[in-house]
């Protein structure tokens, strides 16, 4: 996936000099690191199945996505947890099935597991430039939970601004209805070459159009 990315990037004339492609498996230490440092500063708490953020810990969670918190229910995106003190709480590191070996897991100081979701983007981020950015880029489907609960462990862990501007593009439409795989409507550059289209052709006419639309 990684080469057929690059490869893209090459053929639609993006250039990449000075641009880093870290690998959140490279970066499994300073993922723990920063857990250690949100739950040495009381925001985590343990259950059966991991380590998780206390979300009414961050007075500010909620506010990026504008979400009407008391208004949700647990379940919606992922399995419910009834150990979990808040339906926004979110895992930072979780736990290895003791009855399984899975393909990807490391140790820690709370015993065998995987990093959670959101924590990876953070570590990688503050260890390659810092406690704070200036632009950080997304689908608009990434504004919650993940951007939010980014900035969440981010200003927890160092007690600043995390990012300064936000920019999130909308989804690409085909056939009046978002791309994706599921609905079987979803197209690589390599589809869009095939079938004539010069790549070049086709990033001149993403620029036609704002990134929020």
């Amino acid at each position: 996936y990684e080469a057929e990315y690059k490869k893209d990037l090459q053929a639609l004339n993006i250039r990449t000099e000075g641009t880093l492609f870290p690998r959140a498996t490279e970066y499994i230490q300073e993922q723990i690191d920063l857990v250690r440092t949100l739950e040495q500063k009381g925001y985590t708490y343990k259950t059966s199945d991991g380590i998780y953020f206390d979300t009414s810990k961050f007075s500010h969670y909620a506010d990026f996505a504008k979400l009407d918190v008391k208004g949700m229910q647990e379940g919606a995106r992922v399995a419910t947890n009834d150990e979990k003190k808040n339906a926004t709480d979110f895992a930072l590191w979780k736990f290895s099935p003791s009855n399984e070996k899975r393909d990807m897991e490391w140790k820690s100081p709370w015993g065998i597991g995987f990093p959670g979701w959101h924590i990876e983007c953070s570590a990688m981020s503050i260890a390659k430039f810092g406690e704070h950015i200036d632009i950080h880029t997304g689908g608009v489907d990434l504004i919650f939970p993940h951007h939010e609960n980014e900035i969440a462990q981010s200003e927890c862990a160092t007690g600043m601004q995390f990012v300064k501007y936000w920019m999130h593009n909308e989804h690409l439409m085909v056939d009046g209805k978002k791309m994706s795989k599921s609905l079987g409507n979803f197209y690589t550059l390599r589809d869009l070459i095939d079938k004539g289209i010069d790549p070049l052709a086709f990033r001149y006419w993403l620029y036609t159009g704002h990134y929020r639309t």
